[in-house]
């Protein structure tokens, strides 16, 4: 038995509550153990957060909790993902379910269209061309984009989305090892007030200025409220389910360091008047843009160079700068790029052709296609024209062809200059510690499930 005192014990760890409501019809009989458990748990929570391995079938989750909001509210619900990504509920899985999801770009469409679920792309709700207010719930699809608080889109989608009465959130790198981030995604779905979440869990770090970190005797009660609203799946056993066809392939990461000429730097003082003998790659913005600029027919010559041993592959380059991708253009034959000043619907088509095979080698930044793409049905080789910090689109950026359904081993080539083995070993550092953290949170869940379904109907 339990007595009063424990259940007000019970009352006083921090939970998210329930918005949300019980689904009034099955599931789609298509959705594995997993995605029916998920979908539930999202629809009875209102506000919640899918935290998804990539290919366990976020799309569908998606697809079937605006489904049941639609049947149980008067309105129609909208779904936000990346540029590249509508075919897969408007083509693919929509239809597969049963549902006509149509793509909308601006609000007349979305009044006169018929279908009661809307699919648009993040650029069109960000930028005033889609207004989330008017619909009942909204599905983020791919919403990495919030786990920045100071970003446009986060600081947008706060206020857009604050009478959005269900909200859903659905990525598979929360970047666990950023703690602050995760906060971000609890503060758009209305959960708990940023500030509010710092100050009941964080204190000011005394060795680095402006910075916050978990305070010891808090951690567990985090790791529980956290689990109250977001879940981390990492494979369907994590729910007692059958792993069978969800083994990601094999991945092979080739390193290729690149010697440089140090003559030019050698000869150049610092603000210091100090010579430097070898450089290393700075922190610095400005220095590191600059280093990287003068290196990048060095770095295109080698990415073509690695194309070139197996010419009959589909390729895909990823790279951060506008001189870069201008470079491959220059140099690497029947190479197709996209940028961000291209029109939206060209972008997407582009996008599309290279998924469906159309396109043979691409070239993208991680900003615009590391997230949401599917393309794994032509493509399993990859390569980074450079190295920086950003673990979150660089695991992303893997992630669109290293999915379940890949049947082939996935290889990754990453060029690197000799200056960048700092930020190469940050980025391994971070690797491991994502991988060590998302093994954590799994483990939460396979010790208490879905703990709000069973706990929220005990209380009155």
């Amino acid at each position: 038995m339990v007595t009063d005192y424990q259940q007000f014990l019970r009352r006083k760890i921090a939970r998210a509550e329930n918005f949300g409501f019980a689904p009034v019809t099955p599931p789609h009989e298509s959705l594995f153990g997993h995605q029916r458990d998920l979908a539930e748990w999202l629809c009875r929570g209102g506000r919640r957060a899918c935290f998804a391995d990539f290919g366990l079938g976020k799309t569908r989750i998606n697809l079937q909790v605006a489904k049941w909001t639609t049947e149980h509210h008067d309105g129609k619900y909208l779904i936000i993902a990346p540029l590249g990504v509508r075919q897969e509920f408007t083509l693919s899985d929509g239809p597969a379910m049963g549902l006509d999801v149509k793509y909308v770009s601006t609000m007349a469409e979305a009044k006169v269209a018929e279908s009661q679920i809307l699919i648009t792309n993040y650029e069109r709700a960000r930028d005033g061309d889609i207004d989330p207010g008017y619909f009942i719930g909204c599905g983020l699809d791919e919403a990495s984009c919030l786990r920045s608080y100071g970003s446009k889109t986060y600081q947008t989608f706060l206020s857009k989305f604050a009478n959005v009465k269900y909200k859903h959130v659905y990525t598979a790198t929360p970047s666990p090892n950023r703690y602050k981030e995760l906060i971000h995604y609890g503060g758009f779905l209305g959960v708990m007030d940023t500030g509010q979440a710092l100050t009941r869990f964080f204190q000011r770090d005394s060795e680095k200025a402006g910075n916050l970190t978990l305070m010891p005797h808090m951690e567990d009660k985090f790791w529980t409220w956290l689990n109250s609203w977001a879940v981390f799946l990492q494979k369907p056993s994590d729910l007692g389910y059958s792993d069978e066809g969800y083994d990601l392939p094999p991945l092979k990461v080739h390193w290729h360091r690149i010697a440089e000429d140090y003559s030019a730097v050698q000869s150049t003082a610092d603000s210091w008047g100090q010579y430097q003998l070898i450089p290393t790659q700075s922190r610095d913005l400005r220095k590191s843009a600059e280093h990287k600029r003068s290196s990048i027919s060095i770095r295109a010559a080698a990415a073509k160079a690695i194309i070139a041993t197996e010419p009959e592959k589909h390729w895909l380059v990823w790279h951060n700068l506008e001189n870069e991708r201008e470079r491959i253009e220059q140099i690497i034959p029947g190479i197709e790029t996209i940028y961000g000043s291209m029109d939206l619907d060209e972008r997407e088509s582009k996008l599309m052709d290279f998924s469906n095979g159309k396109i043979k080698i691409f070239g993208s930044k991680p900003q615009i296609s590391g997230s949401g793409c599917n393309f794994q049905r032509h493509c399993a080789d990859m390569i980074f024209l450079g190295l920086d910090y950003k673990f979150n689109d660089f695991i992303q950026s893997i992630h669109r062809c290293r999915r379940f359904q890949q049947s082939r081993e996935v290889h990754v080539h990453i060029i690197h200059l000799e200056s960048e083995d700092e930020i190469r070993a940050v980025l391994e550092s971070k690797w491991r510690k994502h991988d060590e953290l998302m093994q954590r949170m799994a483990e939460i869940v396979r010790q208490n499930g879905l703990s709000n379904i069973s706990y929220d109907a005990e209380r009155p």
